[in-house]
Protein backbone atom coordinates (compact mmCIF):
# COMPACT_ATOMS: atom_id res chain seq x y z
CA UNK A 1 0.00 0.00 0.00
CA UNK A 2 1.41 3.08 -0.97
CA UNK A 3 1.74 5.77 1.59
CA UNK A 4 -0.03 8.97 0.73
CA UNK A 5 2.45 12.29 1.97
CA UNK A 6 0.97 14.79 4.11
CA UNK A 7 1.33 18.37 3.23
CA UNK A 8 1.55 21.28 6.28
CA UNK A 9 -1.18 23.53 5.17
CA UNK A 10 1.04 26.13 4.73
CA UNK A 11 2.50 23.74 1.69
CA UNK A 12 -0.60 23.07 0.54
CA UNK A 13 -1.60 26.66 -0.18
CA UNK A 14 1.65 27.77 -1.89
CA UNK A 15 1.34 24.76 -3.76
CA UNK A 16 -2.42 25.29 -4.76
CA UNK A 17 -1.03 28.69 -5.76
CA UNK A 18 2.25 27.98 -7.82
CA UNK A 19 -0.40 26.04 -9.78
CA UNK A 20 -1.57 28.84 -12.26
CA UNK A 21 0.48 31.74 -13.07
CA UNK A 22 -3.05 33.35 -13.19
CA UNK A 23 -3.67 33.47 -9.84
CA UNK A 24 -0.59 34.98 -8.97
CA UNK A 25 -1.24 37.74 -11.08
CA UNK A 26 -4.45 38.00 -10.15
CA UNK A 27 -2.95 38.33 -6.56
CA UNK A 28 -0.84 41.30 -7.23
CA UNK A 29 -3.29 43.62 -9.27
CA UNK A 30 -4.80 43.62 -6.26
CA UNK A 31 -1.98 44.38 -4.08
CA UNK A 32 -1.39 47.07 -6.68
CA UNK A 33 -4.84 48.33 -6.14
CA UNK A 34 -5.00 47.78 -2.35
CA UNK A 35 -1.72 50.08 -1.91
CA UNK A 36 -2.90 52.72 -4.95
CA UNK A 37 -6.51 52.57 -3.55
CA UNK A 38 -5.24 53.46 -0.23
CA UNK A 39 -7.38 51.01 1.79
CA UNK A 40 -9.24 47.29 1.24
CA UNK A 41 -12.43 48.49 0.53
CA UNK A 42 -11.30 51.40 -2.01
CA UNK A 43 -9.74 48.74 -3.59
CA UNK A 44 -12.69 46.14 -3.84
CA UNK A 45 -14.94 48.95 -5.20
CA UNK A 46 -12.61 49.75 -8.05
CA UNK A 47 -11.77 45.50 -8.83
CA UNK A 48 -15.82 45.32 -8.56
CA UNK A 49 -15.33 42.40 -5.54
CA UNK A 50 -16.10 42.58 -1.83
CA UNK A 51 -13.50 43.13 0.68
CA UNK A 52 -12.97 40.35 2.72
CA UNK A 53 -12.31 38.99 -1.01
CA UNK A 54 -9.72 41.60 -0.98
CA UNK A 55 -8.14 40.98 1.94
CA UNK A 56 -7.78 37.08 1.39
CA UNK A 57 -5.97 38.09 -1.59
CA UNK A 58 -3.42 40.04 0.63
CA UNK A 59 -3.17 37.33 3.17
CA UNK A 60 -2.70 34.13 0.01
CA UNK A 61 0.37 36.71 -1.78
CA UNK A 62 1.96 37.01 1.92
CA UNK A 63 1.87 33.65 2.46
CA UNK A 64 2.84 32.73 -0.87
CA UNK A 65 6.24 35.63 -0.67
CA UNK A 66 6.62 34.39 3.01
CA UNK A 67 6.70 38.18 3.93
CA UNK A 68 4.31 41.08 5.63
CA UNK A 69 3.78 43.29 2.83
CA UNK A 70 1.62 45.95 4.91
CA UNK A 71 0.89 47.14 8.49
CA UNK A 72 -2.79 48.08 8.96
CA UNK A 73 -5.07 49.22 11.88
CA UNK A 74 -7.97 50.87 12.14
CA UNK A 75 -7.31 53.80 10.60
CA UNK A 76 -4.22 53.36 8.49
CA UNK A 77 -2.37 51.24 6.65
CA UNK A 78 1.45 51.53 5.79
CA UNK A 79 3.66 49.39 3.59
CA UNK A 80 6.45 48.04 5.13
CA UNK A 81 9.97 47.52 3.54
CA UNK A 82 9.30 44.23 1.88
CA UNK A 83 5.57 45.69 0.44
CA UNK A 84 7.47 48.72 -0.87
CA UNK A 85 9.96 46.72 -2.87
CA UNK A 86 7.25 44.22 -3.80
CA UNK A 87 4.96 46.97 -4.98
CA UNK A 88 7.33 48.19 -7.27
CA UNK A 89 8.22 44.89 -8.94
CA UNK A 90 4.42 43.80 -9.02
CA UNK A 91 3.69 46.95 -11.15
CA UNK A 92 6.72 46.86 -13.09
CA UNK A 93 5.44 42.91 -13.99
CA UNK A 94 2.00 44.13 -14.25
CA UNK A 95 2.62 47.12 -16.82
CA UNK A 96 5.17 44.25 -18.46
CA UNK A 97 2.52 41.42 -18.67
CA UNK A 98 -0.36 43.26 -20.13
CA UNK A 99 2.36 44.43 -22.95
CA UNK A 100 2.98 40.76 -23.53
CA UNK A 101 -0.68 40.18 -23.93
CA UNK A 102 -1.30 43.03 -26.32
CA UNK A 103 1.86 42.22 -28.19
CA UNK A 104 0.59 38.57 -29.23
CA UNK A 105 -3.03 39.73 -29.97
CA UNK A 106 -1.68 42.21 -31.88
CA UNK A 107 -4.14 44.28 -34.11
CA UNK A 108 -7.03 41.48 -33.08
CA UNK A 109 -6.71 42.77 -29.48
CA UNK A 110 -10.98 43.55 -28.43
CA UNK A 111 -10.92 46.29 -26.06
CA UNK A 112 -12.95 44.91 -23.09
CA UNK A 113 -13.17 45.93 -19.50
CA UNK A 114 -14.07 49.07 -17.53
CA UNK A 115 -12.82 52.54 -18.95
CA UNK A 116 -13.15 55.17 -15.89
CA UNK A 117 -13.40 58.78 -17.69
CA UNK A 118 -13.59 62.07 -15.91
CA UNK A 119 -15.65 64.72 -18.14
CA UNK A 120 -16.22 68.46 -17.24
CA UNK A 121 -19.98 68.78 -16.25
CA UNK A 122 -21.63 70.97 -19.05
CA UNK A 123 -19.24 69.34 -21.86
CA UNK A 124 -19.64 66.05 -20.51
CA UNK A 125 -23.35 65.98 -20.50
CA UNK A 126 -24.28 68.48 -23.54
CA UNK A 127 -21.19 67.39 -26.03
CA UNK A 128 -19.82 63.96 -25.48
CA UNK A 129 -22.09 61.79 -24.56
CA UNK A 130 -22.20 61.08 -28.44
CA UNK A 131 -19.08 60.34 -29.30
CA UNK A 132 -19.07 57.86 -25.66
CA UNK A 133 -22.07 56.49 -27.90
CA UNK A 134 -19.99 55.98 -30.25
CA UNK A 135 -17.55 54.30 -29.06
CA UNK A 136 -19.27 51.80 -27.10
CA UNK A 137 -21.20 50.77 -30.03
CA UNK A 138 -17.54 50.17 -31.59
CA UNK A 139 -16.43 48.43 -28.61
CA UNK A 140 -19.80 46.06 -27.16
CA UNK A 141 -16.75 44.71 -24.68
CA UNK A 142 -16.14 47.84 -23.00
CA UNK A 143 -18.26 49.61 -20.20
CA UNK A 144 -17.50 53.05 -19.20
CA UNK A 145 -17.95 55.21 -15.65
CA UNK A 146 -18.45 58.52 -16.97
CA UNK A 147 -17.92 60.88 -13.96
CA UNK A 148 -18.41 64.65 -14.27
CA UNK A 149 -16.33 66.83 -12.56
CA UNK A 150 -14.16 70.11 -13.37
CA UNK A 151 -11.04 69.49 -12.43
CA UNK A 152 -8.72 66.14 -11.75
CA UNK A 153 -5.04 65.98 -10.29
CA UNK A 154 -2.58 62.69 -10.77
CA UNK A 155 -3.81 61.66 -6.88
CA UNK A 156 -7.46 61.50 -8.60
CA UNK A 157 -6.36 59.27 -10.93
CA UNK A 158 -4.55 57.00 -8.80
CA UNK A 159 -7.09 56.93 -5.37
CA UNK A 160 -10.05 56.57 -7.86
CA UNK A 161 -8.71 54.07 -10.64
CA UNK A 162 -9.11 56.74 -13.40
CA UNK A 163 -7.95 56.26 -16.81
CA UNK A 164 -7.98 59.89 -18.24
CA UNK A 165 -9.78 63.00 -18.18
CA UNK A 166 -11.16 65.46 -20.52
CA UNK A 167 -10.55 69.04 -19.14
CA UNK A 168 -11.07 72.77 -20.14
CA UNK A 169 -8.90 75.30 -19.70
CA UNK A 170 -5.07 75.63 -18.64
CA UNK A 171 -4.04 72.38 -16.79
CA UNK A 172 -3.05 72.33 -13.12
CA UNK A 173 -0.92 69.09 -13.08
CA UNK A 174 1.83 68.33 -15.13
CA UNK A 175 2.65 64.77 -14.13
CA UNK A 176 0.20 64.01 -16.65
CA UNK A 177 0.30 63.10 -20.04
CA UNK A 178 -2.03 65.50 -21.88
CA UNK A 179 -2.82 66.08 -25.95
CA UNK A 180 -4.42 68.90 -27.10
CA UNK A 181 -7.77 68.16 -28.76
CA UNK A 182 -8.98 71.80 -29.85
CA UNK A 183 -9.97 75.05 -28.09
CA UNK A 184 -13.00 76.33 -26.82
CA UNK A 185 -13.71 80.22 -28.05
CA UNK A 186 -15.41 82.37 -25.41
CA UNK A 187 -17.96 85.54 -26.18
CA UNK A 188 -19.18 88.19 -24.24
CA UNK A 189 -23.16 87.81 -24.05
CA UNK A 190 -26.73 89.44 -22.41
CA UNK A 191 -30.40 88.98 -22.35
CA UNK A 192 -31.98 92.00 -24.47
CA UNK A 193 -33.38 93.24 -21.69
CA UNK A 194 -30.15 94.16 -20.38
CA UNK A 195 -29.86 96.57 -23.19
CA UNK A 196 -33.03 98.41 -22.96
CA UNK A 197 -32.63 102.16 -22.49
CA UNK A 198 -28.65 101.38 -23.50
CA UNK A 199 -27.02 102.04 -26.63
CA UNK A 200 -25.38 98.98 -27.76
CA UNK A 201 -21.43 99.01 -26.90
CA UNK A 202 -18.92 99.08 -29.85
CA UNK A 203 -15.85 98.75 -28.00
CA UNK A 204 -14.87 96.61 -24.99
CA UNK A 205 -14.85 99.49 -22.72
CA UNK A 206 -18.30 100.58 -23.07
CA UNK A 207 -19.17 97.34 -21.33
CA UNK A 208 -18.04 98.49 -18.24
CA UNK A 209 -21.25 100.14 -16.94
CA UNK A 210 -23.20 97.02 -17.75
CA UNK A 211 -23.88 94.50 -14.38
CA UNK A 212 -21.31 91.26 -14.44
CA UNK A 213 -21.78 87.61 -14.10
CA UNK A 214 -18.71 85.58 -13.53
CA UNK A 215 -18.03 81.81 -14.11
CA UNK A 216 -15.71 81.27 -10.80
CA UNK A 217 -13.67 78.29 -12.84
CA UNK A 218 -12.06 80.85 -15.47
CA UNK A 219 -12.81 84.54 -14.27
CA UNK A 220 -14.23 86.12 -10.98
CA UNK A 221 -13.40 89.82 -10.84
CA UNK A 222 -11.80 91.04 -13.68
CA UNK A 223 -11.35 89.96 -17.64
CA UNK A 224 -9.33 90.23 -20.58
CA UNK A 225 -10.82 90.71 -23.70
CA UNK A 226 -8.93 90.27 -27.19
CA UNK A 227 -8.97 92.25 -30.03
CA UNK A 228 -9.85 89.92 -32.60
CA UNK A 229 -8.05 91.95 -35.81
CA UNK A 230 -5.45 94.40 -33.76
CA UNK A 231 -4.49 91.86 -30.62
CA UNK A 232 -5.17 95.06 -28.74
CA UNK A 233 -5.96 93.89 -25.13
CA UNK A 234 -8.75 95.84 -22.52
CA UNK A 235 -9.09 94.75 -18.81
CA UNK A 236 -12.13 95.07 -17.10
CA UNK A 237 -12.96 95.01 -13.78
CA UNK A 238 -15.79 94.74 -11.36
CA UNK A 239 -17.89 93.50 -8.66
CA UNK A 240 -20.34 90.32 -10.13
CA UNK A 241 -23.75 90.13 -9.10
CA UNK A 242 -23.73 86.32 -9.41
CA UNK A 243 -20.41 84.33 -8.88
CA UNK A 244 -20.79 80.30 -9.66
CA UNK A 245 -18.57 77.64 -11.22
CA UNK A 246 -21.14 75.95 -13.35
CA UNK A 247 -21.64 76.84 -16.62
CA UNK A 248 -25.23 75.98 -17.27
CA UNK A 249 -26.35 78.50 -13.87
CA UNK A 250 -24.05 81.00 -15.68
CA UNK A 251 -26.46 80.35 -19.00
CA UNK A 252 -29.65 80.84 -17.08
CA UNK A 253 -28.85 83.76 -14.85
CA UNK A 254 -27.92 85.38 -18.15
CA UNK A 255 -30.90 84.60 -19.99
CA UNK A 256 -32.96 86.13 -17.00
CA UNK A 257 -31.20 89.17 -17.78
CA UNK A 258 -29.06 90.03 -14.34
CA UNK A 259 -26.20 90.56 -16.57
CA UNK A 260 -23.83 90.00 -19.21
CA UNK A 261 -21.64 87.01 -18.93
CA UNK A 262 -18.34 85.37 -21.06
CA UNK A 263 -19.19 82.20 -21.87
CA UNK A 264 -18.01 79.03 -24.48
CA UNK A 265 -19.38 79.87 -27.94
CA UNK A 266 -20.99 75.89 -28.20
CA UNK A 267 -23.36 76.22 -25.29
CA UNK A 268 -24.84 79.43 -26.48
CA UNK A 269 -25.15 79.19 -30.28
CA UNK A 270 -28.45 78.19 -30.16
CA UNK A 271 -29.55 80.92 -27.69
CA UNK A 272 -28.09 84.06 -29.84
CA UNK A 273 -29.57 82.43 -32.92
CA UNK A 274 -32.90 82.22 -31.36
CA UNK A 275 -32.30 86.04 -29.91
CA UNK A 276 -32.53 84.87 -26.53
CA UNK A 277 -29.11 86.38 -25.97
CA UNK A 278 -27.31 88.55 -28.00
CA UNK A 279 -23.54 88.87 -28.40
CA UNK A 280 -21.91 92.08 -27.34
CA UNK A 281 -18.60 93.54 -29.24
CA UNK A 282 -17.82 90.66 -31.34
CA UNK A 283 -14.67 91.84 -32.29
CA UNK A 284 -14.02 91.63 -28.28
CA UNK A 285 -13.05 88.12 -27.44
CA UNK A 286 -11.43 86.78 -24.13
CA UNK A 287 -8.79 83.93 -24.49
CA UNK A 288 -9.84 80.71 -26.34
CA UNK A 289 -10.03 77.74 -23.51
CA UNK A 290 -7.71 74.97 -24.38
CA UNK A 291 -9.16 71.36 -24.22
CA UNK A 292 -6.95 68.32 -23.25
CA UNK A 293 -7.23 64.74 -22.82
CA UNK A 294 -5.36 63.91 -19.88
CA UNK A 295 -3.95 60.47 -18.58
CA UNK A 296 -0.67 59.08 -16.19
CA UNK A 297 1.85 58.00 -17.70
CA UNK A 298 3.10 54.22 -17.99
CA UNK A 299 4.78 51.89 -19.84
CA UNK A 300 1.61 50.30 -21.35
CA UNK A 301 -1.71 51.72 -22.34
CA UNK A 302 -4.81 48.96 -22.51
CA UNK A 303 -6.86 48.79 -25.37
CA UNK A 304 -9.57 49.98 -24.22
CA UNK A 305 -8.06 53.55 -23.45
CA UNK A 306 -6.20 53.79 -26.52
CA UNK A 307 -9.42 53.24 -28.72
CA UNK A 308 -10.53 55.99 -26.57
CA UNK A 309 -8.58 58.22 -27.24
CA UNK A 310 -8.57 57.60 -30.94
CA UNK A 311 -12.70 58.37 -30.94
CA UNK A 312 -12.23 61.69 -28.69
CA UNK A 313 -9.37 62.88 -30.83
CA UNK A 314 -11.52 62.69 -34.13
CA UNK A 315 -14.67 63.98 -32.54
CA UNK A 316 -14.02 66.88 -29.92
CA UNK A 317 -12.99 69.38 -33.06
CA UNK A 318 -16.52 68.30 -34.37
CA UNK A 319 -18.71 68.84 -31.59
CA UNK A 320 -16.98 72.22 -30.56
CA UNK A 321 -18.43 73.84 -33.97
CA UNK A 322 -21.01 71.46 -34.89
Amino acid sequence: MTKQKLMHPDQTATASLMAGAGDRIELMQTFVRIVEAGNLSAAAVQLGTTQPTVSRRLQSLEQFLGVRLLNRSTHSMRLTADGERCYEHARNLLVNWAAFESDLRGVTEEPEGLLRVVAPHAFGQQRLVKPLADYLRLYPRVNVEWLLHDETTLQDFISAGIDCAIQIGELSDTNLVAIKLAEVPRIVVAAPSILAGRPMPQQAIDLAGFPWLSLRTFYRNEVFLRQVHTGEIQRLAFTPRISTDNLYALRTATLEGLGIAIGSAWILKDDIASGRLVQLVPQWQATPLPVNLVYPYARFYPARLRKFIEVIRAAVPTTLHG
